[in-house]
């Protein structure tokens, strides 16, 4: 049962992670990296609902979000302002996200696409990658 969590935890936690804003609308910005381009590390708390929490890790580049696991697909970017917008899908689920970064951390909140969990999500930078 624990495996099976993670495994839907593991693309919420994708995508409330980097679920965060629109990617820059200028092609050279997102080639010339963002503000928060790097390595996060994603934890996923579950508030309402039975999916548990779970951390994941998770990398920005370009503003793009990607999940760090090739299990789960995580789409989204994260804005010039912070503002991070993204979608994970994965195992027959999916998930939403939205929040806020900052130079090395940052929150949010999550919802299941069916409703049936909810929750908050924080992000710190990892170190060695800016």
């Amino acid at each position: 049962m624990r495996n099976l969590l993670r495994l839907f935890l593991a693309p919420i936690l994708a995508v409330v992670l980097l679920v965060f804003a629109s990617p820059p609308s200028n092609a050279a910005s997102r080639i010339a990296g963002s503000l928060y381009d790097g390595s996060w590390s994603v934890a996923i708390n579950t508030l309402r609902g039975d999916c548990g929490s779970v951390r994941a890790a998770v990398r920005i580049v370009g503003g793009r979000v990607y999940s760090e696991d090739q299990s789960y697909r995580a789409s989204g970017g994260v804005g010039a302002n912070g503002v991070v917008r993204v979608a994970v899908s994965g195992f027959g689920r999916s998930a939403t996200g939205s929040g806020r970064l900052s130079r090395n951390s940052g929150a949010g909140s999550w919802r299941s696409s069916r409703g049936e969990c909810s929750g908050s999500w924080s992000a710190s930078r990892r170190a060695g990658y800016y």
